[in-house]
């Protein structure tokens, strides 16, 4: 049902939640309100939804992905419409349900909206917002900054009493640190992938980014962007990194993160054809790949620095 890609961002996601946990919550000996088990379900739960998403959204893109993307249509050539709506059903209740199941087990059961909300704006996204002009591009990015959040949420918020509150909250806080990155991030790759499917998107009569401002101004948009980040990353690393001496976490963020942003911009200046956008939008994800890993890189920094 899910093309290659498809697997790659699930994939991607589920190393995201896991990497916050096992490389960097766990390293900090505390206590978490989720057993390893049941932080498995609820990364399956994200996935699960995730998928959902992906299934609705090649249902009612199937005429523009037959311009954008012909060989990786799906719906409608390998299986049908109506197969896929079932696929789509299966996807969405298990993954509610299993997030149900983990608000009942931090006793937050109102908690289990969350699980529904994200359904429903991944449906609506698919139907209509997309269509919208950035509102599309920003439900994209803060879906995917609150899977980050969500950790937080079901696994530090319900084992915070006032013995570690402190602890708690500022380990809450770098998560938040690391959701506006990847909202960050992931905001500039959808804006870069409308222009890279700019010839489907303005046929179909979608009104993206790229087709009401053009493909050069939009470029120049988002090269402007790109310092948000750039910034961003500079002031975290000369406020946090170098002030605690964390040299190796210094070495890396340079190397690995604010250096492919500042090849991004180069490119980018220049950038006008599908096939350059595509390489573009390979560009972010994988800085959003060597982002997310630098909590492992600054966690064992600190461990064994200390």
């Amino acid at each position: 049902m899910l093309n290659l890609i498809r697997y790659k961002n699930l994939l991607m996601l589920a190393f995201m939640q896991l990497l916050f946990r096992y490389g960097f919550l766990k390293l900090q000996k505390i206590d978490l309100a989720l057993a390893d088990w049941q932080y498995g379900l609820l990364v399956l739960s994200t996935i699960l939804i995730a998928a959902a998403g992906y299934v609705i959204n090649d249902i009612f893109d199937q005429q523009t992905d037959q311009i954008n993307k012909p060989n990786k249509v799906i719906v409608g050539k390998s299986i049908s419409e109506t197969k896929a709506y079932n696929i789509y059903a299966f996807l969405n209740v298990s993954g509610v349900a299993i997030g149900f199941y983990l608000a009942n087990v931090i006793m937050r059961p109102n908690f289990a909206a969350i699980f529904v909300l994200i359904a429903a704006i991944l449906y609506i996204y698919a139907t209509s917002l997309k269509q919208m002009l950035l509102i599309g591009n920003l439900v994209v990015a803060l879906l995917l900054a609150l899977s980050v959040v969500i950790i937080g949420i079901f696994d530090i918020f319900p084992a915070t009493d006032t013995a570690n509150q402190d602890v708690m909250a500022g380990l809450f806080s770098i998560l938040l640190d690391y959701a506006i990155f990847a909202f960050m991030i992931n905001f500039l790759r959808e804006i870069v992938k409308d222009l890279e499917d700019f010839d489907g998107d303005n046929k179909q009569g979608m009104r993206t980014l790229a087709i009401v401002l053009g493909i050069s101004k939009t470029t120049k948009l988002v090269f402007i962007l790109n310092f948000a980040p750039i910034i961003a990353l500079l002031y975290y690393i000369n406020s946090y990194l170098v002030p605690n001496h964390l040299i190796a976490a210094t070495i890396y963020s340079l190397l690995f993160v604010l250096g492919p942003l500042l090849y991004f911009s180069i490119k980018l200046w220049t950038a006008a054809t599908k096939n350059n956008f595509t390489i573009l939008s390979k560009v972010l994800k994988w800085i959003l790949f060597f982002g997310i890993l630098s909590i492992l890189i600054i966690s064992l920094n600190i461990k064994y620095h200390a």
